[in-house]
C-alpha cells in the first residue's frame, strides 16, 4: 500500500478499539459526535498529500511507491528542504492549530531508523532491527501513529519518573511465547481516537528506574487491554461559521492504562534495557523532530499576527500606536522563528550512519522561547478584540430577515460587513477564548516539556558550543599586565590573543 487517502484513513478507524470519552465507550469514532469532525479533518489531511503531491510525496527508496515525505530520511540539505515542503502543507492546513496530525510521528520514526545504530547499542540489536522494520511498515502502510511518553503524575514530591520499581507506570510484568506482557500506565496520547496505532519510546532519561520501565514498542490501537480515556471534547459545535476551529481541530488527548497488554516480539524495540533507554534520545531525535515542531510553531505566529491583524483594522485601531506596538510583537515573534527554522536549516549536518539534520542550537532557542510566546499572543488578541470577542452574531440571527438588516446597520466593521466581522472576530475567540484555544494554549505552555526544562536544555545546548564565549571572555580575565603601569598607557598583553 502506499500513500492512502481520507476514505482509506476513515476507513482504518473502524476497527474495534476501547475509547471512552465522558462516561461513554465510543462505538464508532468516525460518526461519534464529538469526534467526528476531528476525524473528517485529519481525512482532509491524507487527501491533502495527493492534491499536493509534488510538495508532500516521494518514491519510497526501495519499492517505488509514493509515500509522505515525513517518512523520509534526510541525507543531505537538500533533502531537509525537500521535507520543509510536506510539514509545511500539512501545518497550513490547520494554521498550526493540530500538533500531533500524523506527521510528526512520521518525522520521528524515520529519526530513528535513520540513526538506527544509536538503538543497536548494549546487546539490544534485535530491538534496533525490528524498530527499522516497523518504520519501513509506518510510510508503506501511511498509517496514524501516536505515541504515550510520559509517566503518570500520582506523586509530584518522587519525580517525574520512576524510582525503582514503581507499579502504576508502565512496566514489563513478564515473557511470554510471542513477546512480553506489559501493565501500568502513561500520558498524554494525544491523536489516539485518530489513530491506527500507539508507540511507546523514551520521554527522559530515568537514572533510578526499575529496568521493567525501560520498554519500547508500537502495538495497534486494538490491542486486547489498551484502554484511552479521552479528556472531555472541545468539539462543542460543529457550525464552521460558529466554531471555525474547535468544530474540527479538536485532536484530543487520552489517558493510557495497559491492562496485561501482550507486545509480540517483532515489535519490541526495547526490553527493560535501561542503558539503551537512556541514551538513544540524546542526539538525534531533538534536533531531526523541531523541524516539524518549530515549522507548525511558525505557520501558528503567521496566521496569528494574520489574524490580530485582520480585527484592528476591522475596527480601525490598526494605525494606533499600542496596538501596533501589539502587532508588531506578533510579528517579531513569527520572524524570529522563522529565522531560527532557517538558520537551524541552512546550517544543517550529517550527525551520524549517513543521516542528515537541522542544527539544534537555534531551535533549542526557540523551543525554550515559545511556551511564553503562544500565551502572550493569545492575550494580545483577546486585548486587541476586547468586548468586540463577545458581540458576534450566530450563523441563525444573521439568517434572520428580522435581525440581519439591524445586524447590517448596526455591527458592520471598516471594510467588512457585519457577516464578516462576526466571522472575524467568532474565529479570534476560538482560537484563543473557547474551550480549544484554552486547551491548545495549555499545550504549547508544556509542549515538549515545561518553559523551565527548555531553558535548562537550552543552556546544555549552548555549553556544548562555548568556544567563541569563553574566547571572549578569556582575552580580558587572562590579560598580563605591566608591573607598576595602572593607566591608560600600560601595555596589554593579552594571554588570549
Amino acid at each position: 500500500m502506499a500513500a492512502r487517502t481520507g476514505e482509506q484513513f476513515l476507513r482504518g478507524l473502524k476497527g474495534d478499539r476501547e475509547i471512552w470519552v465522558g462516561g461513554e465507550r465510543v462505538r464508532s469514532v468516525v460518526d461519534h459526535p464529538a469526534l467526528r469532525g476531528a476525524a473528517h479533518a485529519l481525512a482532509e489531511v491524507f487527501d491533502l498529500q495527493h492534491r499536493h503531491a509534488d510538495d508532500c510525496l516521494m518514491a519510497d527508496p526501495q519499492t517505488g511507491e509514493p509515500i509522505n515525505v515525513s517518512h523520509m530520511i534526510p541525507r543531505s540539505r537538500d533533502d531537509l528542504q525537500r521535507r520543509h515542503r510536506g510539514l509545511e502543507r500539512v501545518a497550513e492546513f490547520s494554521a498550526g492549530l493540530m500538533g500531533r496530525t500524523p506527521d510528526y510521528m512520521n518525522v520521528t520514526y524515520a529519526g530513528f531508523a535513520g540513526r538506527a545504530d544509536e538503538w543497536a547499542v548494549n546487546g539490544n540489536e534485535e530491538g534496533s532491527a525490528n524498530l527499522v522494520r516497523y518504520q519501513k511498515k509506518l510510510a508503506r502502510e501511511d498509517l496514524s501513529l501516536t505515541h504515550t511518553i510520559v509517566h503518570s503524575t500520582v506523586d509530584a514530591a518522587k519525580g517525574k519518573y520512576p524510582v525503582g520499581f514503581d507499579p502504576v507506570q508502565l512496566h514489563k510484568v513478564e515473557n511470554t511465547s510471542n513477546g512480553i506482557l506489559v501493565r501500568g500506565s502513561r500520558v498524554l496520547a494525544t491523536l489516539a481516537p485518530f489513530a491506527d496505532e500507539l508507540a511507546v519510546y523514551p520521554g527522559a532519561i530515568m537514572p533510578n528506574a526499575a529496568d521493567v520501565h525501560a520498554l519500547s514498542f508500537c502495538i495497534p490501537m486494538n490491542t486486547p487491554g489498551l484502554k484511552f480515556i479521552c479528556r472531555d471534547s472541545v468539539a462543542t459545535n460543529t457550525n464552521r461559521f460558529e466554531h471555525p476551529f474547535s468544530s474540527r481541530f479538536d485532536e484530543q488527548d487520552a489517558f493510557v492504562i495497559f491492562d496485561d497488554v501482550e507486545v509480540p516480539r517483532e515489535r519490541l524495540f526495547i526490553d527493560a534495557n535501561l542503558e539503551v533507554y537512556n541514551t538513544v534520545m540524546k542526539t538525534s531525535w531533538w534536533p531531526n523532530i523541531m523541524q516539524q515542531t518549530m515549522i507548525r510553531a511558525q505557520t501558528k505566529l503567521e496566521f496569528a499576527w494574520g489574524l490580530a491583524t485582520r480585527m484592528a483594522e476591522a475596527i480601525n485601531s490598526a494605525a494606533q500606536p499600542p496596538t501596533q506596538q501589539m502587532l508588531g510583537e506578533i510579528a517579531m515573534y513569527a520572524e524570529f522563528t522563522r529565522a531560527s527554522v532557517y538558520a537551524a536549516e541552512q546550517a544543517a549536518a550529517e550527525i551520524g550512519n549517513g543521516m542528515w539534520s537541522c542544527d539544534g542550537r537555534p531551535l533549542a532557542a526557540l523551543r525554550a522561547a515559545l511556551p511564553v510566546w503562544f500565551p502572550r499572543v493569545n492575550e494580545i488578541i483577546r486585548l486587541i478584540g476586547s468586548h468586540n470577542l463577545l458581540t458576534t452574531p450566530a450563523r441563525g440571527a444573521l439568517a434572520d430577515e428580522t435581525l440581519r438588516p439591524l445586524i447590517d446597520k448596526y455591527l458592520q466593521g471598516v471594510g467588512v460587513d457585519a457577516e464578516q466581522r462576526s466571522r472575524l472576530f467568532r474565529m479570534a475567540w476560538d482560537f484563543t477564548g473557547t474551550a480549544l484555544g484554552s486547551r491548545n494554549e495549555q499545550y504549547e505552555r508544556f509542549y515538549l516539556a515545561s518553559a523551565g526544562r527548555n531553558l535548562i536544555t537550552n543552556q546544555a545546548v549552548a555549553l556544548a558550543g562555548r568556544g567563541r564565549a569563553d574566547r571572549l571572555l578569556d582575552r580580558f580575565l587572562l590579560e598580563e599586565w605591566d608591573e607598576g603601569q595602572e593607566d591608560g598607557s600600560r601595555r596589554l598583553a593579552s594571554a588570549a590573543s
